[in-house]
């Protein structure tokens, strides 16, 4: 969807003028095309899709007795004074005076320039635009637009402002431009079917072209502009849709079926009831899944909902159809996680599990429980089809991992993986069915873009017993308080994390943070209490033994870097402290605040913050009012913007021409 020139354009006919060169138009040579070419304008097409950035609104026709200061306005008159004259400070200054019937006047006054002498006579009836002033005894304007009222760019009334180049003067560019559309706007092509624009009142592509350039009111320019950014985002719906129903043509993976007996089975592993929306995630799943065309589900729940046990029993309906599944995880941590989690729905069942990892390799069975294996012999018995499931990182993309039958892929939080790394996970299996999970909410606008070739389901519902997290922006001046508050609450058994946040990309500056304020609390506010330190620096190993510790209490205060963000499920801690919480996005810090939310006990989560700028204040603000991750989610994307959240620059959308994803969704 980019507008460069090279871009495919689906306004293009067939050998039309919107293919030449701007020079083929009247008063448009080397010189002036070469102003246009800066502006990305090669051909009439690029020139007709230039679209106004703003306009001036002349419609506000005052008469002398109305003039009002300040406002932009327009006031009509006869020439009826025409002077220049050098000030005592070296300007030059030309006046011109219009005057009414009555003889009320009003002087349009330019500095350094005699352009307007060459433009307009005595006795011309002309119109000034601009914002009037009270000088001495009259009534001024500083460089009011002018216009002849006997010519056809006088009869103008709202002026397209363009965006322009120095050299360029918009009345050419103006002028250039009505040529264009009256030569070229009835060849582009109508690319919105016309059923669909007569139901939304639309213009046809050559009438919303006019309009958006030369509106008769604001009202056109506003209808016409919502065309084009209709059209933008249909034809952007229509691609994904294409792009993902050409993969699913193309491709054939295993029928999958659920029969009430394997479902009540898979159920009953659970400790618990699932909750309504996971229900209706799997229902949308097991769907997707005995069709013979690849699932392409994107599955996203706000935190502490509960994917988990969902993508776990989309997996088990694999192994009870003979099949394989993996479940992959960015990060070592999170991978351990979900081993954890899935050890603990399925220590009693026959299901055949494996971790792999860059640091571990383990198998599982009924018998013996979970036990380290070498690789070689892991990889032996996944080739060989002996493993039913395998939880791991990127280590499961690796060449020498070969499935005999693989036919289920989750991939947990597949923002967090590299283009590359997401490309080579297409070549497990044999068309395998594909689910992305995210603990992440996702802004309406990324999930129709980012992810528009998944299908989507949201869990937004929290288990029966959860409790919200209570959040509190403190000050430095609270902190003593604050702490107060943890060493009480440690005293009872609670556990509690403080996090330091990423300082630099290299990370020292974090790390050397975290590591300080870890010696400072151990040896200063908890001392009496067993105060662990967990980082990405950290050999695997070293990681793991900190993380398996604070799961069994041998631990009471976690310091960490965002390493927990997610993943780290320990119902018994209940307090937070984030530190620099203005260096985190709304949607990290909802991440962080999970996890002291997954037990019966209501968590809390203190924020300290030396706001420097509005935009941190705003964020910390809607973190402290609402615990709604897909609310949170359209702050965040509307704060600081598409391109940073989940860093979509990366995923080759191209820019739009004419809409904006976030101000323009509805």
């Amino acid at each position: 969807m980019s507008s460069t020139s090279q871009s495919p354009d689906p306004h293009l006919g067939a050998e039309s003028n919107l293919e030449k060169s701007v020079q083929f138009l009247k008063g448009v040579g080397p010189a002036r095309a070469e102003l246009l070419a800066k502006l990305g304008i090669h051909s009439i097409s690029d020139l007709l899709f230039h679209l106004p950035r703003s306009y001036d609104d002349l419609t506000n026709v005052r008469t002398m007795d109305q003039i009002e200061a300040g406002v932009l306005q327009t006031i009509r008159g006869e020439v009826v004074e025409i002077e220049g004259k050098e000030l005592h400070d070296g300007r030059r200054v030309t006046q011109v005076v219009i005057a009414d019937a009555q003889g009320k006047c009003v002087a349009g006054v330019w500095f350094n320039s005699t352009l307007i002498v060459g433009k307009v006579r005595y006795g011309q009836q002309v119109a000034f635009s601009g914002k009037p002033k009270w000088y001495r005894d009259h009534w001024t304007m500083n460089h009011p637009r002018v216009q002849a009222l006997d010519d056809e760019e006088g009869k103008l009334e709202i002026v397209p402002v363009y965006p322009l180049t120095e050299g360029l003067r918009p009345e050419h560019l103006r002028a250039t431009m009505r040529l264009a559309l009256t030569r070229a706007a009835d060849e582009v092509v109508e690319t919105i079917p016309d059923p669909t624009r007569t139901k939304r009142a639309y213009p046809h592509v050559a009438q919303a072209l006019w309009q958006a350039h030369f509106p008769a009111a604001l009202a056109e320019d506003v209808n016409a502009r919502r065309r084009f950014i209709y059209e933008e985002f249909l034809i952007l719906q229509v691609a994904l849709a294409v792009r993902r129903r050409s993969v699913r043509d193309r491709q054939q993976a295993p029928k999958l079926a659920t029969t009430p007996q394997i479902d009540a089975h898979i159920r009953k592993l659970f400790p618990f009831l699932l909750t309504a929306d996971q229900d209706r995630a799997i229902v949308s799943i097991v769907k997707d899944l005995a069709s013979d065309r690849p699932m392409q589900r994107l599955l996203q729940a706000d935190v502490g909902a509960g994917k988990t046990a969902v993508a776990i029993y989309a997996m088990l309906v694999a192994v009870a159809n003979k099949h394989q599944a993996i479940l992959m995880a960015p990060t070592e941590v999170l991978a351990q996680q979900h081993w954890q989690t899935m050890e603990n729905y399925l220590a009693k069942s026959r299901v055949r599990r494996a971790l792999l990892t860059g640091n571990a390799s383990l198998i599982a069975t009924q018998e013996h429980g979970a036990s380290s294996v070498a690789k070689r012999h892991l990889l032996d018995v996944l080739k060989a089809g002996d493993i039913d499931l395998v939880v791991g990182t990127q280590a499961l993309i690796q060449d020498e991992v070969e499935f005999a039958k693989l036919a289920l892929v989750v991939i947990d939080e597949q923002h967090k993986f590299g283009v590359n790394q997401r490309a080579r996970v297409k070549k497990l299996g044999v068309d395998p069915h594909y689910l992305v999970m995210t603990a992440t909410p996702i802004p309406r606008t990324i999930a129709l873009s980012v992810f528009g070739d998944l299908d989507t389901s949201i869990i937004r519902q929290l288990p029966p017993g959860r409790q919200k997290v209570l959040t509190r922006w403190q000050s430095e001046s609270q902190r003593e308080r604050v702490y107060e508050r943890f060493r009480e609450e440690l005293r009872k058994g609670r556990q509690a994390f403080i996090v330091c946040p990423l300082v630099a990309e290299s990370e020292t500056l974090d790390l050397t943070s975290a590591v300080e304020h870890y010696k400072i609390l151990r040896a200063g506010p908890f001392k009496d209490f067993r105060v662990g330190l967990l980082h990405g620096r950290l050999p695997d190993d070293e990681k793991q033994r900190v993380m398996q510790e604070f799961r069994e209490r041998k631990l009471d205060l976690l310091v960490a870097t965002v390493v927990i963000e997610v993943g780290v499920d320990v119902p018994n801690a209940t307090l937070m402290i984030v530190e620099h919480a203005d260096r985190f996005g709304l949607s990290q810090l909802h991440q962080l605040r999970g996890r002291v939310s997954r037990g019966p006990m209501a968590g809390e989560c203190y924020l300290f913050a030396g706001v420097t700028t509005d935009e941190a204040r705003e964020r910390l603000r809607a973190i402290s009012r609402t615990t709604d991750g897909f609310t949170l989610a359209e702050e965040d994307a509307r704060l600081r913007g598409l391109g940073e959240f989940f860093g979509t620059r990366q995923h080759d959308l191209g820019d739009l021409r004419f809409g904006d994803l976030l101000h323009d969704f509805d």
